[in-house]
């Protein structure tokens, strides 16, 4: 079954049974400054499910973008991802435990309606209760009443069956919504049981055999600032499921990067790189995060989001960088035609989804140009760093932040390789040298810098002064939104960092240039003030 069969279906299976489809959230929040994306279809709908009235009744369905970080680490196995599509469905104060598991039973066990999944191959787990919480009983009973065998019943902690955005009960914070949850998992009958995750296997056992479909969350407590949890007014149920996996379940193949909407991406790169996904382990991981890591950029490049040092373009950074990563390892060359055909197939396996919509400049075309200039900052010092590296048989810390000062090799790029060497990099160690190197920078400014300049010779004042007009002309003629991120000045030449996000092309260079010219030859007067930086900044100072 197609990706796209398991949505529609999804969302018209609840649409019949009284529910009104919302659009999907952006995957950068809105109102919301505590998180840097949306990571469930729930997030965005929290202030309801703690009682507030939604304009568009009591029961609610959509397909949600999502991106998780906190699985960043397990992308290049066979079913993590950094973005994905959370299929959800909400009551918010109307049904509860009894039809919620009910409803999703039937969605996936029924062959016209829902999936036709095979019952014997499914297994569930709900919450066994602990001193605050009770055993959830009902959803046990409602499984059996369901024909779940009772050996397919399964119950867990909190660590496996409480859900909240923030993790178990004692991570909550003041006010948050949370309760237990019932999963349910889909047996690959194929996948072995291996011993070294324990003797027997079960629903979340991490040999790989079953995997988890879908999390009905039982909404019935908030945490108080006394640290308990009180129940709600209203019971609310929050239902979550990866359509990827889903789609993975129909095809009853346990590797989700099998499915319509990674297959493509596969061959594509397949073919550019002479590989062969399915016949090496350690390619396929490689693959696998390529293919995840351009996906993922591709939805936050279309919502905005651009490469940088900061917050959500510090994520894209490191999603682009890494698939760089992997990409050196299995090509030497990397040109913008694979990443404009990758972002382009992307565009066209969600066309009509209602995720990409063209603007003046297609979006394959602008997504893919993003992620290329990215990648052509990082060749160089990923080059450079990965040189060494091969001379080094055991990496350390202090040897992460040389590459790091040298070449501006990303601790995290360092911390992967050692990993993969089997080798384990001690943090600390580079944190201590990156905290030396912060206190020795600044007790040499105190004494080298008067004024913003090391050297106050005629010459340099000048290029300081050029250095002005320089900025204040790539804003007019270029972008005005373009910032002053560093600069270096010496007698012979100066040098200005800023943000864009790819190459000026040789006409903006020249109407820079003669701008420029333009200013020097009005021979303007050049007036200099000294002032507190804050009161340069409220004059629109513009400064690293």
């Amino acid at each position: 079954m197609t990706s796209d069969e398991v949505r529609r279906k999804y969302i018209e299976f609840f649409v019949k049974r009284g529910h009104k489809e919302i659009p999907s959230a952006p995957l950068v929040p809105q109102n919301d400054p505590t998180t840097l994306f949306n990571s469930s279809g729930m997030q965005p709908l929290v202030p309801y499910l703690l009682g507030a009235p939604h304009p568009l009744g009591k029961r609610l369905v959509n397909s949600q973008k999502a991106i998780r970080l906190q699985d960043i680490d397990e992308v290049g196995d066979n079913r993590h991802t950094t973005f994905f599509e959370m299929l959800g469905n909400w009551s918010l104060g109307d049904y509860f435990k009894d039809k919620q598991l009910e409803y999703f039973w039937q969605f996936l066990t029924n062959p016209n309606e829902g999936l036709g999944l095979s019952q014997e191959k499914l297994y569930v787990s709900i919450f066994e209760g602990n001193s605050e919480v009770p055993r959830d009983d009902e959803s046990f009973k409602k499984w059996l009443t369901l024909g779940v065998p009772k050996n397919h019943i399964f119950e867990y902690d909190v660590e496996k069956n409480w859900w909240s955005r923030s993790g178990t009960p004692d991570k909550m914070p003041v006010g948050e919504p949370g309760g237990p949850d019932s999963e349910v998992f889909y047996e690959f009958t194929s996948i072995m049981h291996d011993p070294k995750f324990g003797q027997t296997c079960h629903p979340n056992c991490d040999c790989g055999r079953f995997l988890e479909i879908g999390n009905s969350v039982f909404i019935q407590y908030k945490k108080l600032a006394t640290g308990k949890l009180e129940e709600l007014p209203n019971k609310n149920v929050d239902f979550g499921g990866g359509l990827e996996r889903l789609a993975a379940a129909t095809n009853d193949d346990p590797d989700v990067f099998n499915i319509d909407l990674f297959q493509p991406l596969i061959k594509e790169l397949a073919l550019f790189t002479k590989t062969n996904y399915g016949e090496n382990v350690e390619t396929d991981k490689k693959i696998r995060i390529i293919v995840d890591h351009i996906r993922a950029s591709a939805f936050l490049i279309k919502e905005g989001v651009k490469p940088s040092n900061k917050t959500q373009g510090y994520v894209l950074r490191k999603l682009i960088r890494r698939a760089a990563l992997k990409l050196r390892n299995l090509s030497d060359n990397v040109d913008l035609a694979l990443i404009h055909s990758l972002t382009a197939k992307i565009v066209g396996l969600y066309e009509g989804s209602g995720y990409f919509e063209y603007k003046e400049k297609h979006d394959e075309v602008w997504i893919s140009d993003v992620v290329f200039e990215e990648i052509k900052k990082f060749e160089n010092s990923l080059r450079r760093g990965l040189n060494e590296i091969q001379k080094v048989p055991q990496l350390s810390g202090t040897f992460a932040f040389k590459l790091y000062e040298s070449y501006g090799f990303p601790w995290e790029m360092t911390e992967e390789i050692a990993r993969e060497r089997g080798q384990k990099v001690e943090k600390g160690e580079f944190e201590s040298e990156f905290k030396k190197h912060q206190e020795l920078s600044r007790s040499a400014a105190k004494g080298m810098f008067k004024g913003g300049l090391v050297d106050q010779s005629t010459e340099t004042t000048r290029l300081h002064t050029a250095h002005h007009l320089l900025l204040a002309a790539l804003q007019k003629t270029v972008d005005p939104t373009i910032k002053q991120r560093g600069s270096n000045i010496t007698a012979e030449r100066l040098r200005i960092d800023f943000n864009f996000n790819r190459a000026l092309t040789d006409e903006e260079k020249k109407k820079v240039e003669a701008l420029v010219n333009q200013k020097i030859h009005e021979k303007l007067p050049v007036i200099r003030v000294e002032m507190k930086r804050e009161d340069a900044e409220k004059l629109g100072a513009q400064m690293e």
